[in-house]
């Protein structure tokens, strides 16, 4: 999510041929290469620090001018917000809860609707969209969309908010109307719609909103797993949504299975009823029956008359482009890429598909391409135009805005809104601006207009890389407003021009202890965003309104028992002021919480029951009550050991204890429970406990060797192994054909494509394939747009002048055509060689040719000169299986000009590919495009190889060549 769901991981890509569009998919514009933290607790109910720092208003990698500031606090898990004309905010709590604020600021929400009996709120499921009528409250409506406690048609709650059977939680998704009376709801809910039947926990209900034409919008996601290649395998028993072409009970297989994912692509089946998994649909938003003038509205079905758009995974966040009947999708991918996409017209047919799950960005998506499925095999086959292209596409290892402060890794947009052309309080630069927001980067971007007046690609500029927002939208005052899940508060960027409010920053040690305490105040912290401005600090230390001392520090006794709050204000040469406060207990102690089970050391597996329980103590009130206690469990998905985000899996309060299985999830990831206790005086102390998974490797081998298998999505390069946690759901693919080899079966009799539970004591599966030739060991060549300059941060060959080389140890075994190698020779005109070159060569010419260098890798080779500013460098990283050797010639001379400079890279991976990375090439001048450069790799006897380009300009800056070996 991402995802919010998703959540999403390894990078890896599967292509037939060069990408740049396959055969029905025009590329997407793609990224210029140009969770929450862990909570705050008292670990094992052990007193914390005494030392506590007030929150002032984010001001970390904001645009000058602009501060982030909160709006709303006290909200628990809040997903979306809703602007009434009358100035009043409704905000959407995940739980179930529609909460409705007099405006910004207002401390006291009233409870607008409770759905939390029929909201299914568990992991990524919950009420997730709100909209008001377009001529609310004279229209008194309130529209949800939330995930159901039960199923189609069925009564709730079912689960209560939990999952005691993995696989087997069949659940469901609805759009309801509520009437408002003032600030709450009068009457019963209005179902306008009860469907996408999911035994997933992520990707059930998104978004709606109304559009232009007054009708009401709606998306869905495909309500599969997000942790392996799910075309409807999965459940216990098999199947409970009963996915064609088999009944439930019965696993879909392929080729033929249009379970899972595969709901995206259900438009496509005409022979059985349509599901709503990864479409947009169009409403009456009094009846919910599809509008007449919809574009399938002359169809028998009654899903299919709904749908305008389809082929997505999990567009969670969408909106208007104002003005137009444009629909812009933010839609969480899986392994590899993120999308926006762009709806010019829903009312103009054909109706689109954006091709998941067979493609993900622009490329097929290696997980379901491997599973050879009649539903994405066809459609590779359509003609171009079939599948709509992402209008903007990023990679999760990739930066989207050089600067932007933002991390790589795992990836999932979480929020779009389009910045008003005029009239907005923002400057001009970002008139018409789509803003778009990632949640698992903490990241906000704002993708500028271009000459045509649409958000321009190329002019993506970072905005925040602190925000953990799930909703953008802009307010009626010009700010963009953001939701802030994980801190339960709707905040706000907010600009000022001229004089900038000051941020004030109040720091107190200690905060609690016995009477009489004497606490040190410290501002120093504070800042002021025009430079040279020298601040004022006043302190108020009982919160009685009384100023009682001025000074960056200062001290005060606090003589007698009580709760106090200590504020500071902060004013700059101007006048402006801000402010910040803590809470001093003098003589009272805040509740200690302590985790009894489960022990700490415990690693859990798939499907375990695991036991919890817990207590807390008040040095007031002594053993608190099962009334005082909550409990929250977060599983903590990661793509590195340090990058990680949030799912929230379940949330419960009033109990001592109780139980939850362990998730079927991708690793790395693991479970983090947290215990809250809170006081009859409102004070509150938590604990964490951290529970790691017990994991596996899985080993993955072909005969012969050097042949890729799939797993979980990710393409692997014989022999490998991928680390899962004991009893995941895994699924396996030998993709057939490659080159001269056909499949012939599995080492454990399973089909081509098929899923098993990760065995506690791990294993080798072999695929064997057959065919004449089959066995020869050869490389594909694939390019891709778009890609990140990778080059060396290590060592510093010995090469300096013209026409020089040398010998290079390893520093791993390097796999080339069908060998491991040891060393290799570094030429300075731009070549690698794993056999001596007899020198530098300086000299290119065509390949395959017998006469040296040979064994040859050239990524540029031409006559080039290490110059006084250019150096050949090395570097590697990687864990064994997964490591990375580059060799980058870094701003290097080209001979016979002295000016000239280039840079360019290689990338062996343990796996066996090949990459060729390109940078500070002018576009304008032919020769550093390669108009007089060989590219490509050539065999040891100079008998075979596989070229990209011969004195010819056909080289980019952000365009990567890869070569995957082939066993054919």
């Amino acid at each position: 999510m991402i995802r919010l769901s998703a959540l999403l991981a390894a990078l890896v890509l599967l292509l037939p041929a060069a990408v740049g569009g396959p055969p029905g998919r025009p590329p997407a514009a793609t990224a210029s290469s140009a969770g929450p933290p862990a909570a705050t607790a008292r670990s094992g109910g052990q007193p914390a620090a005494p030392t506590l720092s007030a929150g002032p208003p984010v001001t970390a990698a904001l645009p000058a001018g602009f501060t982030d500031q909160t709006v709303l606090a006290g909200l628990t898990q809040p997903t979306k917000l809703a602007f009434s004309p009358d100035g009043r905010i409704f905000v959407a709590e995940k739980a179930g809860l529609v909460k409705v604020f007099d405006g910004p600021g207002d401390p006291t929400p009233v409870v607008f609707a409770d759905l939390r009996p029929q909201v299914y709120d568990y992991t990524d499921l919950g009420l997730l969209g709100l909209t008001l009528a377009p001529s609310f409250p004279a229209d008194p409506y309130v529209y949800v969309s939330y995930s159901y406690d039960g199923v189609v048609d069925g009564s709730a709650p079912t689960y209560h908010d939990t999952c005691p059977r993995l696989g087997n939680c069949r659940s469901s998704a609805r759009v309801s109307r509520l009437r408002a009376a003032g600030d709450v709801t009068t009457g019963a809910e209005q179902v306008l719609l009860h469907d996408w039947c999911t035994q997933s926990d992520t990707h059930s209900v998104g978004d709606l909103h109304f559009g232009p034409d007054g009708a009401l919008y709606v998306t869905g996601g495909d309500g599969a797993a997000a942790s392996y290649t799910d075309y409807g395998q999965g459940g216990s028993p098999a199947n409970p949504c009963g996915d064609p072409p088999v009944p439930a009970g019965t696993a879909p297989t392929p080729p033929t299975a249009e379970g899972g994912a595969l709901r995206s692509q259900d438009l496509r089946t005409p022979g059985d009823p349509t599901g709503l998994g990864g479409t947009l649909i169009r409403i009456d938003p009094a009846t919910g029956a599809a509008r007449p003038d919809n574009p399938l509205a002359g169809s028998t079905d009654r899903n299919t008359r709904r749908i305008v758009a389809h082929g997505l995974r999990n567009a969670y966040r969408w909106t208007f482009r104002p003005g137009t009947r444009e629909v812009w999708l933010g839609d969480v991918g899986w392994r590899n890429w993120e999308e926006i996409n762009r709806l010019p017209d829903p009312l103009a047919g054909p109706v689109p598909n954006y091709g998941w799950p067979c493609y993900e960005g622009n490329n097929r998506q290696n997980g379901f391409d491997a599973a050879n499925l009649d539903l994405c095999e066809s459609l590779y086959r359509a003609p171009a135009g079939t599948v709509t292209a992402p209008y903007y596409t990023y990679a999760h290892n990739q930066v989207v805005a050089s600067g932007d402060g933002c991390p790589t890794g795992g990836s999932s947009p979480s929020g779009v809104a389009f910045y008003p052309r005029s009239g907005g309080a923002y400057p001009a630069e970002y008139a018409g601006a789509l803003f778009f927001a990632d949640y698992s980067r903490r990241c906000v971007w704002a993708m500028r207009v271009g000459a045509d007046g649409l958000p321009d690609p190329a002019r993506i500029t970072g905005f925040s890389a602190t925000a953990f927002a799930v909703d953008l939208q802009v307010g009626a005052d010009g700010d963009v407003y953001y939701v802030d899940l994980p801190g339960g508060t709707v905040r706000r960027f907010h600009h000022t021009a001229g004089n900038q409010p000051p941020v004030a920053d109040l720091r107190a040690t200690p905060v609690s202890g016995p009477a009489p305490l004497t606490v040190t105040f410290d501002a120093s912290g504070s800042t002021d965003p025009d430079a040279g401005d020298v601040l004022g600090y006043e302190w108020d230390f009982t919160g009685d309104g009384t100023w009682d001392a001025t000074g960056v520090r200062v001290a005060h006794t606090y003589p007698t028992v009580g709760t106090y709050t200590a504020r500071l204000r902060v004013t700059d040469p101007g006048g402006l002021s801000d402010t910040a406060g803590v809470q001093i207990l003098v003589g009272i102690g805040a509740p200690v919480p302590v985790i009894d089970l489960p022990d700490p050391g415990l690693r859990w597996r798939v499907g375990q029951p695991v036991t919890f329980a817990g207590h807390a103590t008040d040095p007031q009130d002594g053993p608190l009550p099962a009334s005082a206690l909550r409990w929250r469990l977060v599983n903590r998905h990661c793509t590195t050991d340090g990058d990680c985000h949030s799912h929230v899996m379940q949330e419960l309060t009033g109990v001592t204890g109780g139980s939850f299985p362990g998730p079927d999830h991708e690793y790395p990831s693991y479970l983090e429970l947290t215990l809250t206790a809170t006081d009859s005086a409102g004070l509150t102390g938590s604990t964490t406990l951290r529970l790691d998974p017990a994991t596996v490797d899985l080993a993955f081998t072909t005969v012969p060797s050097g042949l890729r298998v799939n797993v979980n999505g990710t393409e692997l390069t014989t022999p490998a192994a991928a680390r899962v946690i004991i009893g995941a759901t895994t699924t396996l693919s030998a993709p057939s054909p490659q080159g001269d080899c056909v499949f012939a079966d599995w080492s454990d009799g399973g089909a081509q494509t098929h899923a098993l539970a990760a065995p506690a004591d791990g294993g080798t599966w072999t695929a064997t394939f057959t065919g004449t030739g089959c066995g020869a060991t050869g490389y594909r060549l694939t390019t891709e747009v778009g890609q990140p300059y990778v080059g060396a941060d290590g060592p510093v060959l010995p090469l300096a002048g013209d026409d020089v080389s040398t010998r290079i140890t390893l520093p791993f075994p390097v796999p080339f055509h069908g060998r491991d190698r040891t060393t290799a020779w570094v030429s300075s005109n731009g070549f690698l060689a794993f056999v001596d070159p007899g020198g530098s060569q300086p000299l290119n010419g065509t390949l395959p040719d017998p006469a040296a260098p040979n064994a040859l890798v050239a990524p540029f080779w031409d006559d080039l000169v290490v110059r006084a500013d250019s150096a050949v460098r090395t570097g590697w990283s990687g864990a064994v299986g997964q490591r990375r050797f580059v060799v980058e010639w870094h701003n290097i001379g080209l001979y016979g000009s002295s000016s000239a400079r280039i840079s360019f890279s290689v990338v062996f991976a343990e796996t066996g590919t090949i990459t060729f990375h390109y940078a500070d090439l002018s576009t304008t001048k032919p020769r550093e495009r390669g108009d007089s450069a060989t590219v490509g790799l050539e065999n040891d006897p100079g008998t075979g190889a596989v070229v990209h380009s011969v004195n010819r300009a056909a080289l980019a800056n952000g365009t990567a060549i890869t070569f995957h070996p082939v066993v054919s």
